[in-house]
């Protein structure tokens, strides 16, 4: 009954993402990348969505919420605050350009090394780090959901894993590599619907089932058993401090929200400005919503399953899933999940497919190429990314936190992209020296306080994303001591016409501040609560 469900689900998304994007044209630029600028707010809301709510989500937040409680909401309710930025400031300014990644507006902004080095950055971190988290989180939910060591017989739970990655990893990458981003878009609002209503199921039987048939009963049993838990200011022991939410935890939030081309490629395909802020928006009021099936199941399978302990705890979820979903629903889950671990593995491929095929191949390797060569050039590039993040995704097994690891290993990168981006937009005058230095400098005194050891012990007692937010300011110090000493003679101003009509929503700023207000609420009722 288990796998009837998933085959049929899945192959009912498979089905209907091949009748809605089989007219789109994939041999252009615009039309494979940027699913041919045609993109309505549903399906950038719901692409925007699903690509965030992927198994490094579901199974590494849960499991962060297993181990440190209501606090690790901060990777949730914050968002909010940088998707209202996205909304009202930075993609206005990205439309206005009429590019197609970040690395290209750097280059309209400032010259084409510029674009190449923010180009390789991405194309590196997405290949290290981004593609084979995906990849692993995504096969340990679906092992734990299904059962699928026991299911196939196989004893190790290692060799499991690999067969899982080898074949999600297949199976996401034909999508990615054969549809455009018309194909990730549908797939994606598709399947957030079953991500979503599965979601909430799973936290629904779980108080259910902890309060032995009384969802109010659980919600009390949850709240016995999580003394001190509860709060969303996490105190020093936490993985995310209160304190940090005000540093490297908003900086992480703005990079992602605003300049991770994996995320926000399916905001440049955006039919009209007022289509993407009411996409980005939207997608802001569902974010509310998250911890509902991103901490609440985490909190609930640490009364359940207290003998995981912390050093199992990216397992919660799935032995949650598989304890309280009814059978049937349980295979319709997977699906889900299935939808949601490609979701997240298609749209970094698809970005680095663009990224690749746009910012080095015709813009440095092959600048006379044909359009329809340099998407073809961008998808053989595809499948060796592809095969080399479903090589290394298995051997991050033993991680005792995958998501704390994911914002970790993120901040090398996310906090100098973000540093210049927003220096590029707020200083007309800043020179593209600056932009370099910024972009070079930034990863290296990352990567230098994460990994040096004389530097981690000058750095003392710092904590990580403290650390960030110091790496953030030194790095917007030093490219305004640059401009300072060698400005831009004019200020930059781009004059090209736009490509999309460039009206915005009336709602828009009533709707961001809004937003603004419920996270503030949020944090209110939940700081030092039980």
């Amino acid at each position: 009954m288990t796998i009837m469900s998933f085959l049929f689900f899945s192959a009912l998304v498979a089905t209907f993402t091949w009748k809605l994007s089989r007219t789109s044209q994939t041999d252009s630029s615009e039309g494979y990348f940027l699913a041919g600028r045609s993109l309505t707010w549903p399906f950038i809301a719901g692409s925007l969505l699903l690509t965030n709510l992927s198994t490094e989500q579901m199974v590494g937040l849960n499991g962060s919420a297993y181990t440190d409680g209501v606090s690790v909401m901060a990777w949730e309710i914050v968002a909010v605050l940088a998707l209202v930025a996205m909304a009202l400031f930075l993609l206005p300014r990205f439309l206005r350009c009429g590019v197609t990644t970040v690395p290209e507006y750097l280059a309209k902004r400032f010259d084409h090394q510029t674009q190449s080095i923010c180009t390789l950055i991405f194309l590196s971190a997405y290949a290290l780090i981004l593609l084979p988290i995906i990849l692993y989180t995504g096969a340990t939910g679906l092992i734990g959901i299904l059962d699928i060591q026991t299911m196939l017989g196989i004893e190790s739970r290692a060799a499991t894993m690999w067969v899982v990655v080898w074949s999600v990893g297949l199976i996401g990458t034909f999508y990615a590599l054969f549809g455009g981003l018309k194909s990730v878009a549908v797939s994606d609002t598709l399947n957030s619907i079953g991500l979503l209503s599965g979601g909430l199921m799973v936290s629904w039987f779980g108080l259910s089932v902890l309060g032995e048939g009384s969802v109010s009963a659980g919600l009390s049993a949850v709240v016995e058993g999580n003394p001190g838990r509860l709060r969303s200011n996490g105190g020093p022991e936490s993985s995310v401090p209160f304190s940090t939410v005000f540093s490297g935890v908003l900086l992480l939030h703005f990079f992602y929200w605003t300049c991770n081309q994996q995320i926000i490629q399916r905001t440049f395909g955006a039919a009209s400005l007022a289509e993407g802020q009411k996409g980005v928006l939207t997608t802001g009021l569902l974010k509310l919503f998250g911890p509902l099936f991103l901490v609440l199941p985490g909190l609930i399978a640490w009364v359940m399953f207290p003998e995981l302990g912390a050093a199992h705890a990216d397992q919660a979820y799935g032995q949650l899933v598989n304890a309280v979903l009814p059978v049937g629903l349980v295979g319709f889950f997977a699906a889900a999940m299935l939808g949601a671990i490609l979701s997240s593995y298609n749209s970094a491929l698809n970005s680095t497919c663009t990224l690749f095929s746009l910012g080095l191949y015709q813009g440095m390797l092959a600048p006379q190429v044909s359009e329809r060569e340099a998407v073809v050039a961008g998808k053989l590039f595809g499948w060796a990314i592809a095969a080399f993040s479903m090589a290394t995704a298995p051997l991050l097994m033993g991680q005792e936190s995958i998501f704390d690891y994911l914002q970790q290993m993120n901040g090398i990168y996310f906090v100098p992209i973000l540093a210049v981006v927003l220096c590029a937009m707020l200083s007309p005058r800043m020179p593209s020296l600056a932009a370099k230095t910024g972009l070079i400098a930034g990863p290296l005194l990352v990567a230098g306080g994460y990994f040096i050891v004389p530097v981690r012990g000058l750095l003392g007692e710092v904590h990580e994303y403290h650390f960030l937010g110091l790496v953030f300011l030194i790095l917007i110090a030093v490219m305004m001591v640059i401009q300072a000493l060698a400005p831009r003679e004019q200020p930059w101003e781009y004059i090209e016409p736009a490509v999309v009509d460039m009206a915005p929503w009336p709602q828009a700023r009533l709707a961001g501040a809004l937003l603004c207000a419920m996270v503030l609420a949020l944090y209110a009722l939940f700081f030092n609560f039980y």
